[in-house]
């Protein structure tokens, strides 16, 4: 798909008002209207800070999900939401979510969920985005069959005797919403699958690939498809080995315009690689940290930008956060937002 030099993007998340948050937590005392009204105001106040940093690339921000995940499981039948988690106290990190128990075949009838949050994106977005000097992309991303099957426990009476089966499972429900995205008229998504960038040190990368790949199938060629790789960042805690290397050669095989990794949390390790990416695809370097409080200013991006440019061509370029940004207060995720645009552009008029 086609492709602009030095591109600005988002992942996905971004985070919810301190209203929203109160609000979540009380939402027995709200009615349905009062729901959506909540709802279609926290996208709007994602979409004013995004559109205000100068973003090329927008999302919703993610703000009608419970996590960039999560919510996902709502949707889908055949699940007992959700088992006591192994650990609830000391520090936070991933062993303190349950997984659900997988109860019976796994479907889900009323898709899930992407495409509504899209549709309500682009009619919240219409007014704002209309008559810019530069054009804005709605972006929607979804995550992964590998991704989503770590939260299942696995079901042998039913088939699903471990993560790969359940996987399979997962498979075409993720692809049946990338198609119905499309049709909403989706011109870019992400199929985000930080699991496998946590797990290609112990998996099988090209098992990885195919998945990868079967999820796509129906959509490529027909929107903008990217992938986001990280390493973890539930509560910022990293969950796998924060290294590329065991990803590549194998990753370069993703049927996908563009291809998100970690670097800005990883002092650019690595760097090296975007060379053999962009070769392939779009690569989209993490180029701020959301798991530091350190604000990069825009003279920090122009550096880092242009290190970048020793490695691949600016129109094989996107800079982007290193993950969604849900976990970052907003005061910071709005000036380091600020930061990228500004310095992006000012390497940008510079070519």
């Amino acid at each position: 798909m086609e492709s602009c030099p030095l591109r600005t993007s988002v992942i996905g998340s971004y985070p919810f008002p301190g209203w929203l948050e109160l609000a979540a937590a009380h939402l027995e005392r709200f009615g349905p209207d009062d729901r959506s009204e909540l709802q279609e105001d926290a996208v709007l106040a994602a979409l004013h800070d995004q559109l205000a940093a100068g973003l090329d690339v927008v999302t919703d921000g993610e703000q009608t999900r419970f996590d960039f995940n999560l919510s996902f499981y709502g949707y889908i039948q055949g699940l007992d939401l959700e088992s006591e988690p192994p650990r609830r106290f000391g520090p936070p990190a991933h062993d303190q979510r349950g997984k659900h128990r997988v109860i019976a075949p796994l479907t889900a009838t009323r898709g899930l969920g992407a495409v509504e949050e899209f549709r309500r994106l682009q009619r919240l977005a219409a007014p704002h985005v209309a008559g810019r000097s530069t054009p804005v992309t709605l972006k929607a991303s979804v995550p992964g069959p590998y991704t989503l099957s770590g939260r299942l426990l696995p079901n042998a009476e039913l088939g699903y005797t471990d993560r790969w089966a359940l996987t399979e499972a997962l498979l075409p429900l993720v692809r049946k919403e990338l198609e119905d995205l499309v049709t909403a008229g989706c011109t870019e998504l992400s199929v985000d699958e930080p699991s496998m960038s946590c797990y290609a040190y112990k998996e099988d990368t090209r098992r990885f690939v195919d998945l990868f790949n079967r999820t796509v199938e129906t959509v490529t060629g027909k929107t903008r498809v990217c992938t986001h790789l990280c390493f973890g960042n539930y509560k910022a805690r990293a969950v796998g080995p924060r290294q590329l290397a065991p990803m590549f050669p194998a990753f370069l095989d993703f049927k996908c315009d563009e291809m998100h990794v970690e670097m800005a949390s990883r002092e650019f390790a690595e760097l090296e690689l975007v060379r053999l990416i962009a070769a392939r695809c779009d690569v989209a370097v993490g180029i701020v940290d959301v798991k530091s409080y350190y604000v990069e200013t825009a003279a920090d991006i122009v550096q880092r930008v242009k290190r970048c440019l020793e490695f691949a061509p600016a129109e094989r370029l996107v800079f982007a956060p290193d993950c969604g940004l849900s976990q970052t207060a907003r005061w910071a995720a709005k000036r380091k937002l600020q930061a990228l645009c500004e310095g992006v552009g000012r390497v940008r008029s510079s070519l």
